[in-house]
């Protein structure tokens, strides 16, 4: 990949030192007293935008941790954010909500409230000081910089879905395997309650056999940054670094207010609409309740997508549903928010049902949820805070939750399911090779084109 020469003349070691030597420090950290500044885990946060400084925010709860960075290629804005009430985003927005953060903590904190501001995430990889990174950029920035970082011997929390495409994903795993880097793929559901109570009654046949599975992804907002009908060619404002904003896009795409923001999900050289963006995050759960975190459907098939009117900007469907099974035969159906509600329902023998959304469950018999699960029984990975996990996998040298080969198993799953939706038919899908057998024009979507000089490499 392009880099930048400060990155390359500050960083040539750096990748080498792959487990940082705060670790002996910090590790005899109590929770709930903060350690010294010598024993905390410094964090930077590369994208600035709604979820980064939500995620951001999460991290400057846990006093083991000491945000030291912020980057964004955009300065400071709300002109992009009208959706947000004047919410102020990019890199000196946040530098002022951690200086402010640890400003009213001084007396507790030990000093060490300053926090730098960089326009170009390659330098702040290149500073030594930092342990883990912080990444909630747009999806077409997720693998790049995951894999720079993790050669650099960062530890990373990227958000969901970690990559634009299945041959990106797989890399992006082989990297994270050989830097021996902590990993957590934001698929923040899996330390939820009530997703894991869900996933281990499904595990320990409370349902009998699961029959059927129907995902149901929330109803997209294709405005949320409430510029989406400026898509006519516009100068770059000033404070925004456009062409780093694109970075490894397919092409040079011309600059206007809808692209930018969460908008830009909408547009396929950034993201893959609803299907990867919740579906990342449901299809995750699916993947857990079944078993088949490092595996996946054999064949995706009947793809139905009512796709934007002729010469619309954005892209991606706005309904659709797509059905895959797995070599069990289990089916699972996908639709969008308006078919079904958010969330995941199972249905398993004897009409016994299990539906599970962020903040509830409910099933049926009702009287199902009063079985407690047996010590012998399965019991899942726990976690109570998916930031939080992550420090503590840094500090006691264990697996997150939600490490690379996870997050990639289920974005897979979105991104086949795209992939139909845009050819119009489906295809069988070989999980243990990472192949589509007997579709060259499917086979050749699980890749994805970069803008040079960027690479995969």
């Amino acid at each position: 990949m392009i880099t930048r020469r400060h990155f390359l003349q500050n960083s040539t070691g750096a990748a080498a030192a792959l487990l940082p030597a705060f670790m002996s420090a910090a590790g005899t950290a109590r929770p709930g007293k903060r350690p010294a500044p010598s024993g905390r885990v410094t964090l930077a946060l590369i994208g600035a935008g709604s979820q980064g400084t939500t995620d951001m925010r999460n991290f400057l709860q846990d006093e083991r941790v000491q945000v030291v960075a912020t980057c964004d290629v955009e300065k400071e804005s709300d002109r992009y954010n009208k959706a947000f009430k004047g919410a102020f985003f990019g890199r000196e927005p946040a530098r002022r909500i951690v200086n402010n953060h640890y400003g009213d903590q001084a007396s507790k904190s030990g000093g060490g409230n300053f926090c730098e501001a960089y326009e170009d995430f390659r330098d702040v990889l290149a500073r030594k000081d930092i342990d883990a990174v912080l990444i909630a950029t747009p999806d077409h920035w997720h693998v790049p910089i995951s894999v720079l970082a993790a050669r650099a011997g960062k530890h990373i929390y990227c958000e969901k879905p970690v990559s634009l495409s299945v041959a990106e994903g797989r890399f992006l795993c082989t990297e994270i395997e050989r830097a021996g880097v902590r990993f957590q793929t934001g698929s923040q559901q899996r330390s939820d309650i009530h997703f894991r109570m869900a996933c281990e009654f499904v595990r320990n046949g409370r349902l009998g056999k699961i029959k059927r599975i129907t995902v149901g992804l929330a109803s997209h907002n294709r405005n949320n940054n409430g510029c989406a009908d400026q898509t006519a060619p516009t100068p770059v404002p000033a404070g925004l670094n456009y062409d780093l904003w694109l970075g490894p896009c397919a092409a040079d795409l011309p600059f206007c207010p809808a692209r930018l923001h969460s908008n830009w999900r909408w547009l396929w050289a950034h993201g893959g609409g609803n299907v990867t963006d919740f579906g990342a995050h449901h299809l995750d759960i699916v993947q857990w309740a079944l078993g088949m975190d490092e595996g996946g459907p054999v064949e995706i098939f009947n793809p139905m997508p009512q796709w934007p009117a002729p010469g619309s900007f954005y892209q991606t469907p706005e309904l659709f549903s797509f059905q895959f099974r797995y070599a069990s035969g289990t089916e699972v159906t996908v639709t969008d928010g308006d078919a079904n509600p958010s969330g995941v329902h199972f249905e398993g023998e004897n009409g016994t049902t299990l539906f599970v959304k962020r903040g509830s469950i409910k099933t049926n018999p009702a009287d199902l949820l009063r079985q407690t699960i047996k010590p012998e029984e399965v019991h899942l990975y726990e976690s109570k805070s998916h930031s939080r996990n992550l420090i503590d996998c840094i500090l006691e040298k264990k697996q997150t939750i939600c490490p690379p080969e996870i997050g990639h198993r289920s974005a897979t799953i979105a991104h086949l399911g795209n992939i139909a939706l845009k050819l119009g038919r489906g295809f069988k899908w070989n999980p243990e090779t990472e192949k589509i057998d007997g579709n060259d024009e499917a086979t050749a979507m699980l890749t994805r084109p970069m803008r040079a000089p960027w690479n995969l490499m």
